[in-house]
C-alpha cells in the first residue's frame, strides 16, 4: 500500500512538471492537495487512510494524466505524419527487381 501511494505521488508530481501551464490551475490544486493529504496519511501509517488519500490521488490526477497522454499522442501523430512524407520521397528512387539464385555447386555436379 505505501509503495503504490508512493508511486502515485511521483507520477503526480512528474505529471503537473511535464504539463505545466497546459493543466488548469484547479486541477493543479486538487492533485496538489491529495498529495499533500496522501503524503500525511503515510506519516500517520494508517493503512484505511492511505488507500483512502491513494484513491482521491488517483482520481485527481487522472484528470491531468489523460491530458499528458493526449499531448503526447498528438505529439507523436505530427512526428509519424512527418516520418511518413520522408519515406514516400525516399520511394521514389527503388527499383523494383526480381532475382534468382544460382548455387555453385549445383552447376558443377549437373
Amino acid at each position: 500500500v505505501r509503495n503504490r501511494a508512493d508511486a502515485l505521488i511521483h507520477g503526480a508530481e512528474k505529471s503537473i512538471t511535464e504539463l505545466g501551464d497546459k493543466a488548469t490551475d484547479e486541477e493543479r490544486a486538487a492533485v496538489e492537495v491529495a498529495i499533500s493529504d496522501l503524503k500525511d496519511a503515510l506519516k500517520e501509517d494508517d493503512k484505511d487512510k492511505i488507500e483512502a488519500k491513494t484513491n482521491a490521488l488517483s482520481e485527481a490526477a487522472a484528470a491531468i494524466a489523460q491530458k499528458l497522454y493526449a499531448e503526447q499522442a498528438a505529439d507523436g501523430a505530427a512526428a509519424g505524419e512527418a516520418a511518413d512524407d520522408g519515406a514516400k520521397a525516399a520511394d521514389d528512387d527503388v527499383v523494383d527487381a526480381e532475382f534468382e539464385e544460382v548455387d555453385d555447386k549445383d552447376k558443377s555436379n549437373g
